[in-house]
């Protein structure tokens, strides 16, 4: 475990040793080398110049999660950064009544920048993230608070997290392009390199029932299965520019995945991996993370529409709602409890977290207590509770879900 911290002399040094290549574009001022130092070391510019801004409290919030700043220096940094990028119109994030209610529960994760983008609900209660910028998986006891890193060999970039039936993590190599396997107990790492140099860019992973464990491929438009017992990896090459990004199956053990590059939702064949393609009507569609509820329904994130969708895989039929937080809500990790649906708006600020009940078509949401960071993927407990990821803030959650209780938060 580390974390990222800048002694002054060292500062100092940096911050005298010239502009880095990413740090082109930043505005004269009071606290751009700063700025190149602390952020742009690490992040492109666009990521600040292209951002919506915060507040001088939203900006020191978000950078103290990402690096320890010296205490004289942070107002400086914050006082910069809001002035030149301050925060731009966007969709508030509210509270919308409902006969549900939650209890949020956050946890700073113990590497500071390492972007948390994945959770994951292990059989024995903890939660796991993958700390994607700092090669690591994270474990959280949810009860006692205790955390624990494991790192990654080799560049890994982890994105995605699955359980196996004998309890070992699986994860996404995203930046190094293999899929790996972590043994909780030891700490022991197994990887599985592709056997095609085009797969590239393994994305999410999903563990089926009957053991075998499947990942898209995102940018490679490549779907692959792992079979554990044999190590074998089987890939498959689906229509350019598909891009296959999340996935979850139903109640047989198919596999469905949003295709984030079309307007479609594909299945694949349990043992012969043969593709069904379900076109969506909208041409705009762009189905992001997706989740299947108890009664075999496809609900999916359409993120650039402001969409909750469902796909219907028996008729075909799909039927779209717009977001509680609007088109630019930017619909985005999604999971089902039984057959209501949970998932985060991503584009309001603060984020939601967002119940659907599709029986009485009404929505419920809530404002996540440190803003979220966006919400890239939520997934259930066993007993009905949620995890959550909240990337930009360098923060995981636990939340806990009671039905029919008060309404509102």
């Amino acid at each position: 475990m580390f974390k990222r911290s800048f002694a002054p002399w060292a500062m100092a040094a940096l911050i005298g040793s010239g502009l880095p290549a990413w740090g082109q574009g930043l505005p004269e001022g009071e606290g751009k080398q700063l700025a190149e130092t602390l952020c742009v070391a690490c992040h492109e510019t666009s990521l600040i110049t292209e951002s919506r801004g915060y507040t001088r409290e939203g900006w020191e919030n978000l950078f103290t999660t990402m690096v320890n700043v010296p205490q004289d220096l942070t107002p400086v940094l914050a006082s910069y950064l809001a002035t030149n990028f301050p925060e731009q119109p966007i969709p508030a994030g509210i509270n919308r009544p409902g006969p549900a209610s939650v209890s949020i529960s956050e946890w700073i994760v113990p590497t500071l920048g390492s972007r948390p983008h994945d959770p994951h609900a292990a059989e024995d209660g903890s939660l796991w993230w993958t700390g994607q910028w700092a090669h690591v998986l994270g474990r959280l006891d949810v009860e006692t608070g205790e955390m624990r890193e494991f790192p990654l060999p080799n560049g890994a970039g982890p994105h995605g997290l699955a359980e196996d039936l004998e309890g070992n993590i699986w994860y996404t190599g995203n930046w190094n392009g293999i899929m790996g396997k972590l043994d909780p107990n030891t700490g022991e790492v197994t990887e599985y390199p592709m056997p095609d140099p085009a797969a590239r860019d393994p994305h999410t992973p999903l563990v089926t029932p009957d053991g075998n464990v499947w990942f898209s491929l995102q940018n490679s438009d490549m779907m692959g299965r792992i079979v554990p017992q044999t190590g074998d990896v089987e890939l498959v090459k689906l229509n350019p520019g598909d891009r296959p990004y999340g996935m979850n199956y139903d109640s047989n053990g198919v596999p469905f995945i949003g295709l984030r590059g079309t307007n479609g939702i594909i299945s694949m064949d349990p043992e012969t991996m043969e593709v069904t393609e379900y076109p969506l009507p909208n041409p705009d569609s762009r189905p992001r993370r997706l989740a299947v509820t108890a009664d075999d329904m496809v609900f999916f994130a359409d993120m650039p529409r402001g969409d909750l969708g469902r796909l219907d895989p028996k008729t075909g039929e799909v039927k779209y709602w717009v977001s509680p937080g609007g088109p630019e809500s930017l619909p985005y990790g999604i999971a089902t409890i039984g057959n209501v649906v949970w998932y985060s708006e991503s584009g309001t600020r603060p984020n939601t977290l967002v119940r659907f009940d599709p029986s009485t078509e009404q929505f419920q949401t809530w404002t996540i207590p440190s803003g979220g960071g966006v919400v890239r993927h939520i997934m259930d407990t066993e007993d009905g509770n949620l995890v959550l990821a909240l990337s930009g803030v360098n923060r995981v959650a636990y939340v806990e879900v009671t039905e029919g209780g008060d309404t509102g938060q």
